[in-house]
């Protein structure tokens, strides 16, 4: 009955379907969004012609964010009319470039992100929004960079603008943004991290990705948690995934002048801000909508992606991948996320 929770609510088993479009030979398998708040199909699609500043990636990987959950909910920011492809972030290899295109050629190994368009063995994509990967970088690896990564490394960077020495909470550490930003914040920044998560397994697995302490959230108060182990002083930065209580708690957790940026709110509840508590401790609380940049501030999206391939292929960040799943167990790959099953990045592979 994996299928019987799909979208968190009750629906009839999961069952996957084909159907092409009329018009060519040449088809291409995508899971397709035809309905909202119903089980994603398999359909064969039809390629159209590439513009002259747009490149065909065969896609050999695609990432798997709540985003794509939401969207096909209906519940996401950006509503693509139906029928659409879910799929923000991806990893493959050229097959054509248009006629304008410099920046690749046929046979690069790149990697991208963009609009719900990826979850599918073939994707076009504006020539700016990919990126070649480099040599020692898998495409697997590759792949779970453009988001989770780039929302670490913005976070503690750009946003918080963490320190050396500074200490760091995170939580849903055990996810894939966690699980980035313990890496970022540890091997890169050279911070602190006390990671937060919904179980002991959760915990153990941040501990052996480099955060020094751990806390099981489910087991107690998160702020209590968070004294005994640092003290009446508390924290520096707080990179919070979760929202509601949670947040709240993490919140309170900080020391003066620090810093609370909220990525998203997996828990579902949306908390309000106490702004006598930033008065306080002239505590800064913000936000970041990673994905946004790729249109209010393109050059800094790129640079960070561009930093963080350079720093895997130095071995300096490293990737963790939580599970994979075929294209045609897409629907499992959603259940397995909705229950919140999923420690690191889960992607959809299209070999």
């Amino acid at each position: 009955m994996a299928a019987a929770a799909f979208w968190g609510r009750c629906f009839s088993p999961v069952r996957l379907c084909r159907r092409a479009w009329r018009g060519s030979n040449r088809h291409y398998r995508a899971a397709r969004c035809n309905e909202l708040q119903q089980p994603l199909v398999i359909e064969e699609l039809a390629p159209r012609p590439v513009l002259p500043h747009e490149v065909r990636v065969d896609v050999h990987f695609c990432g798997l964010n709540f985003a794509d959950i939401l969207v096909c909910r209906g519940q996401y920011q950006k509503k693509p009319p139906l029928p659409f492809t879910p799929g923000m972030e991806f990893a493959g290899i050229v097959l054509e470039t248009g006629a304008d295109v410099s920046t690749v050629k046929e046979g690069d190994r790149v990697v991208g992100m963009g609009s719900f368009n990826n979850m599918a063995e073939q994707c076009i994509m504006d020539q700016k929004t990919l990126w070649k990967v480099p040599e020692r970088v898998s495409l697997r690896d590759a792949a779970i960079l453009p988001i989770t990564y780039n929302t670490a490394f913005m976070a503690l960077e750009r946003r918080a603008r963490t320190q050396p020495g500074e200490t760091v909470l995170v939580t849903a550490a055990a996810g894939a943004t966690g699980l980035a930003v313990i890496d970022v914040a540890t091997n890169v920044l050279q911070a602190k991290v006390i990671a937060a998560a919904g179980s002991d397994e959760k915990c153990e697995l941040a501990l052996q990705k480099g955060a020094r302490w751990s806390v099981n959230y489910s087991q107690g108060s998160l702020k209590e948690a968070v004294r005994k182990l640092v003290g009446d002083g508390g924290v520096d930065v707080v990179i919070d995934s979760v929202g509601g209580d949670i947040f709240l708690e993490a919140l309170r957790s900080l020391a003066w002048e620090g810093r609370i940026v909220v990525v998203g709110f997996a828990g579902g509840a949306i908390p309000s801000v106490p702004a006598n508590l930033l008065l306080l401790k002239n505590i800064s609380a913000m936000g970041l909508y990673m994905s946004r940049h790729l249109d209010q501030n393109f050059p800094v999206y790129y640079e960070t992606l561009s930093s963080a391939l350079r720093y895997c292929q130095e071995g300096r960040i490293r990737p963790h991948l939580g599970a994979v799943f075929k294209l045609e167990e897409v629907n499992d790959a959603f259940h397995y996320v909705t229950q919140r099953r999923s420690a690191g990045k889960v992607l959809i592979s299209l070999k």
